[in-house]
């Protein structure tokens, strides 16, 4: 079982950057991929970054060059650097895991850019 912990969010002005957290509990960690997802109000959940184990990491059009991905298989953690924010990235942001057949999903944290 993985349980995940997302940290990071809030309030920022147009602009601004916030680095969001997901830190992973149980073992395994290096073997899983894992996302970025974010779900803005009355819109369908959307991905937003996903890490694989090993490679490259893809990235939502929206997002190219502003945001940036990264894990620490060291401290079980994978990291959302978002730079640039705009109005439009204000939605509650989530992490997933997955690893075969399993999948797990953290708790998910307020981003809100408003001025």
């Amino acid at each position: 079982q993985v349980q995940l912990v997302e940290s990071g969010g809030g309030l920022v002005q147009p602009g601004g950057s916030l680095k969001l957290s997901c830190a992973a509990s149980g073992r395994l960690f290096s073997w899983y991929a894992a996302g970025w997802y974010r779900q803005a109000p009355g819109k369908q959940r959307e991905l937003v970054a996903m890490i694989p184990p090993g490679g490259t990491i893809n990235y939502a059009d929206s997002v190219k060059g502003r945001f940036f991905a990264s894990r620490d298989n060291a401290k079980n953690t994978v990291y959302l650097q978002m730079n640039g924010l705009e109005p439009e990235d204000t939605a509650v942001y989530y992490c997933r895991f997955i690893l075969g057949n399993n999948e797990y999903w953290g708790q998910g944290t307020q981003v809100t850019v408003s001025s």
